[in-house]
C-alpha cells in the first residue's frame, strides 16, 4: 500500500483515471470543476495506473482519484486514497440500451461486479432479448466476450474494458457510461476530497501538538490498532512511528496495553508502572466522538520529568521575601572575630548539611543564613525564613506544614502550601528556634529525619527537598537539660555550628558598621548625610564603652534616631557630644553607670530618684530628649501642627499620637 506523502496546496487535486470512451468523458468534464479543483486525466489501467498516481502523489499531491469498473476496484485495494467509482444509474442505461437497440440484432450488457437486480427484473418482466453477463476480473472479461461472440450477439454495452475487448472481435461496443455519472462521480469524489483535506489538516495540527510533548502519547481504533504516536512515544518504545502505525499497541508493548481500557472504557489515571524496565507514570483514558467510543489513548510521563516540574512549580512566582538578598559580603567588618565567622560560614556553604547560628539578637543571624544559601548551590532556588516565636503554637504548625481543604473551621479553599514546601529544593532558615513548641519540635524532627511534610488534615505526605538553618538566641544545651527542648532535635540541628560575636567582641568594627549603616538609612528616609568621619567618630567615641546590648539593630536604630531627631537646620553638619548626648543618652548613662558603680560602692546614682533601673533611666532620658526636640520643632512651625508634621516627616495622626503620648499640648 502506497504511503507516500502528499505536498500541501490549497487546491484540492484530483486524478481521473479511464481509457478510450471513459478519458473522453474525463477530458469534457474536468474544465467545469477548475474553479475548486485541478483534475488530472490519466489514459491508465490497472499497475501502470497505480503507478502514475504514485508519481503524481509525490509531485504534486493527490486527494482523490476517480475511475471505473475493474480498474477503479484494483485502484481501491492498492491506493490508501478515495477512490469513487463512475457507476450508470437506471436512466443511463435505459437510454443506451435503447439507442443500441435500434441498430443491433442482438445485444448484450456487461457489468463489472453482479449486474442491477431491478435490470435482472425488467428484463425477465417485459422478455428483452437481452443477453446480461458481468466479470470481476480482466480474465473473465475476455472470456465473457468470446462467449457472446459466439452466441452471435453483435452489440456490447459495457465498462471500456470489455468494449474494447468486444470491438477487437468485430463486435459494436457501447460505453456504458454518460457525462451525467462521470460528472456525478467527480462531485462525488471533490467533496470526499474535501473532507479528506480537513481531517488531514485536523490530523497534522493533532501531530503537531503531540511533537511538542515531553510526554509519549499513543493513540488506537476500537482494534487496538495504533492511529497516532508522537516522538516522545516512538523513543520510549524504541520503534519509529512508521514500524508502529497500524500494528496493535499489545503486540509491540505488552506492558502498554489498552484492551482493557477498550472493553470497559474505564479510565486509568496515573498509574505508576514497570515498562520495559523503567518506572513510568501511564495514564489510559478511552476516545469518545459525539458520545460514541471510537478508541483510546495512552500517555507515558517519565517521573523525573514529573519531579522536575513539581520542583518548578514550587518555586515559581514566590514573593520577593522568599529569595535571599544577601551574600556573605554583606556581613560589614573585618575584625578576627567576624573574618572567622565568614570562613567557617564558607565551608558550611559548600555542604548540604543543616546549621545552626547562635548569636544574641541583633548579631545579623538572618543575614548570615542568606549568606550561606547565596554562596551554595541552591542559590537560585527559594529562600524562605520564619521567626519561630511570632506566632501562637497553632498558627506556627498551619504556617510551616500548610493544610487541606475542610482540615479545620476557617481553612481556605484548596488548601494551603506550607512553608517547608515552599522551600522545596531551597533553604528554609527557622529563626528563634529555641522557642519552638515541644508538639512542632517533633513534627520538625520528622521532616528532618525523612524529608517528607503532612499537611494538617492531609493522610499522605509530600516528599521535600530543603536545607535547613536554624538560628537562636538561647542556650539550647540548657533548654535540653531543663526539658523545653528536645535532645534528638538538638543534635539533628546542631551538625554544623557557627557562633555570630555581639558587637561588645568587635568594637573595632564599629567605624564600618556606623559609615555603612548611616549611608543606607540616609538613602531610605532622603535626609542630608551628615559629615562621615564627624558621625563616625561622635558614635564610636561614645559607644567606645557601651556594651550595645541590642547589637547592631541597636546602632542602626539609634543613627537614624539621629538622622531624625536633630535639628532641621542642623543638617547636613557635624554632630557634637552635647547632642549626642540629648540624642542618645543610652551610650552616656550605661557609661556613667558603671564608673559611679565603681567608685561609689555600687550605688547608682540618678535625677530622678523613681528612676531605680539602668533601663528606666534610659526610658525617662529617650522620652525627655524626644520632648525636648517635639517642643522646639513646635515652637519653630510657630504653633503649626502641619508645618511640624512636615519637618518632623510625620502624618498629623502620628504627630497629634506623640504630642499626647509624651504630654504636649
Amino acid at each position: 500500500m502506497s504511503t507516500s506523502p502528499t505536498p500541501y496546496s490549497p487546491r484540492l487535486k484530483i486524478a481521473a483515471v479511464g481509457f478510450h470512451g471513459l478519458r473522453n468523458l474525463l477530458e469534457a468534464a474536468a474544465p467545469s470543476y477548475a474553479g475548486v479543483a485541478d483534475v488530472a486525466v490519466l489514459d491508465r489501467i490497472y499497475d501502470d495506473a497505480v503507478q502514475s498516481i504514485t508519481d503524481l502523489r509525490a509531485s504534486s499531491g493527490i486527494d482523490a482519484v476517480v475511475a471505473a469498473g475493474s480498474n477503479g476496484q484494483f485502484l481501491r485495494e492498492r491506493l490508501d486514497l478515495p477512490v469513487v467509482l463512475v457507476k450508470p444509474d437506471g436512466f443511463d442505461l435505459m437510454r443506451i440500451l435503447s439507442g443500441a437497440a435500434l441498430r443491433a440484432r442482438r445485444i448484450a450488457l456487461v457489468t463489472y461486479g453482479p449486474p442491477p437486480t431491478e435490470l435482472l427484473l425488467f428484463n425477465e418482466r417485459f422478455s428483452l432479448q437481452l443477453e446480461v453477463r458481468s466479470y470481476s476480473n480482466e480474465q473473465e472479461a475476455g472470456e465473457c466476450v468470446e462467449s457472446l461472440a459466439a452466441t452471435g450477439v453483435d452489440t456490447v454495452v459495457a465498462p471500456g474494458l470489455v468494449v474494447d475487448l468486444a470491438r477487437a472481435r468485430g463486435m459494436e461496443g457501447v460505453l456504458l457510461y454518460s457525462q451525467g455519472a462521470v460528472r456525478e462521480a467527480m462531485g462525488a469524489a471533490i467533496d470526499i476530497a474535501r473532507v479528506a483535506r480537513q481531517e488531514t489538516d485536523r490530523r497534522e495540527k493533532l501531530n503537531t501538538i503531540l511533537a511538542q510533548l515531553k510526554d509519549g502519547v499513543v493513540a488506537v481504533d476500537m482494534e487496538e490498532r495504533i492511529e497516532a504516536v508522537n516522538p516522545a512515544m516512538e523513543a520510549f518504545i524504541g520503534l519509529p512511528a512508521d514500524q508502529l502505525l497500524g500494528r496493535r499497541l499489545s503486540a509491540v508493548q505488552g506492558e502498554l496495553s489498552l484492551a482493557h481500557t477498550l472493553r470497559t472504557g474505564t479510565a486509568e489515571m496515573e498509574q505508576v508502572q514497570q515498562v520495559g524496565g523503567r518506572t513510568s507514570v501511564v495514564t489510559r483514558m478511552p476516545i469518545l466522538e459525539q458520545g460514541r467510543r471510537t478508541g483510546a489513548v495512552l500517555v507515558c510521563q517519565d517521573p523525573v520529568v514529573i519531579q522536575r516540574l513539581d520542583r518548578s512549580l514550587r518555586t515559581r512566582h514566590l514573593p520577593p521575601s522568599q529569595h535571599a538578598k544577601y551574600g556573605l559580603a554583606n556581613l560589614v567588618g573585618e575584625s578576627k572575630a567576624l573574618r572567622n565567622v565568614k570562613r567557617l560560614a564558607l565551608s558550611c556553604a559548600q555542604s548540604t548539611a543543616t546549621v545552626l547560628i547562635v548569636g544574641e539578637s541583633g548579631t545579623g543571624k538572618e543575614l548570615l543564613a542568606q549568606g550561606i544559601h547565596n554562596a551554595s548551590a541552591r542559590r537560585a532556588q527559594p529562600f524562605v525564613a520564619i521567626n519561630c516565636a511570632a506566632f501562637p503554637e497553632s498558627l506556627l504548625e498551619s504556617e510551616l506544614f500548610g493544610y487541606v481543604e475542610g482540615a479545620f473551621t476557617g481553612s481556605s479553599r484548596g488548601g494551603k502550601m506550607g512553608l517547608f514546601e515552599a522551600a522545596h529544593t531551597g533553604t528554609i532558615f527557622l529563626d528563634e528556634i529555641g522557642e519552638m513548641p515541644l508538639s512542632l519540635q517533633t513534627r520538625l524532627l520528622r521532616v528532618l529525619q525523612e524529608r517528607e511534610v503532612l499537611r494538617i488534615g492531609a493522610t499522605v505526605p509530600t516528599p521535600v527537598d530543603l536545607r535547613v538553618i536554624a538560628a537562636t538566641h538561647r542556650n539550647l544545651s540548657k533548654q535540653v537539660a531543663e526539658g523545653r527542648f528536645r535532645q534528638d532535635l538538638y543534635y539533628r540541628l546542631n551538625i554544623l555550628s557557627l557562633r555570630l560575636p555581639p558587637l561588645r567582641e568587635r568594637h573595632g568594627d564599629l567605624p564600618l558598621l556606623t559609615r555603612h549603616l548611616a549611608e543606607k538609612i540616609a538613602m531610605r528616609l532622603g535626609a542630608p548625610r551628615l559629615a562621615d568621619e564627624v558621625l563616625v567618630k561622635a558614635v564610636v567615641e561614645a559607644g567606645r564603652d557601651y556594651d550595645w546590648p541590642g547589637n547592631i539593630r541597636e546602632l542602626e536604630n539609634l543613627i537614624e534616631r539621629i538622622l531624625v531627631f536633630r535639628e532641621p537646620a542642623a543638617q547636613g553638619g557635624g554632630i557634637t557630644q552635647e547632642e549626642l548626648r540629648d540624642i542618645a543618652p543610652e551610650l552616656f548613662t550605661q557609661r556613667a553607670l558603671s564608673f559611679e558603680g565603681a567608685d561609689g560602692g555600687g550605688q547608682v546614682a540618678a535625677e530622678d530618684s523613681s528612676v531605680s533601673t539602668p533601663a528606666a533611666l534610659v526610658e525617662a532620658d529617650l522620652q525627655a530628649v524626644e520632648r525636648r526636640h517635639l517642643l522646639k520643632v513646635l515652637e519653630q512651625s510657630g504653633g503649626n501642627r502641619e508645618e511640624a508634621a512636615r519637618l518632623l516627616g510625620v502624618s498629623r495622626t502620628t504627630l497629634w499620637r506623640r504630642m499626647r503620648r509624651l504630654g504636649v499640648s
